[in-house]
């Protein structure tokens, strides 16, 4: 078995709380373009002990490359899993976010640039 065969998306387990959705917006501090990444935006997912959203990683695809952007750590109780980083994005043709729920595994999107 490959560890991308565990990976779950909206296309292969249907859109829900655990797909993370990858946009563009504005920084409210200097307008530049930021990358937000929300895990449960139509519905929230739960942060207690029990189930939560553990870490969020963000790649970029710069030709037949995956580059990693950054990952961020988040607590099971307190950590929302909404992140925001600026990143350079030159030649950068796709965004892919993964995120891992301590209950329902790996959870896979992306985002056509």
């Amino acid at each position: 078995m490959r560890i991308g065969d565990l990976i779950k998306t909206a296309e292969k387990e249907g859109k829900e709380k655990h797909v993370p959705v990858i946009e563009l917006v504005a920084c409210p501090d200097c307008g530049e373009k930021v990358v937000k990444i929300t895990v449960g935006k139509e519905v929230p997912h739960p942060n207690t002990i029990e189930h939560h959203i553990k870490w969020i990683s963000l790649f970029g695809v710069k030709g037949e490359l995956a580059v990693h952007i950054a990952s961020f750590d988040l607590g099971p109780t307190y950590g929302v899993p909404t992140v925001v980083t600026h990143a350079n994005l030159e030649g950068m043709s796709e965004l892919i976010a993964l995120e891992y729920c301590n209950i329902h595994g790996l959870w896979e999107s992306s985002l056509t640039l």
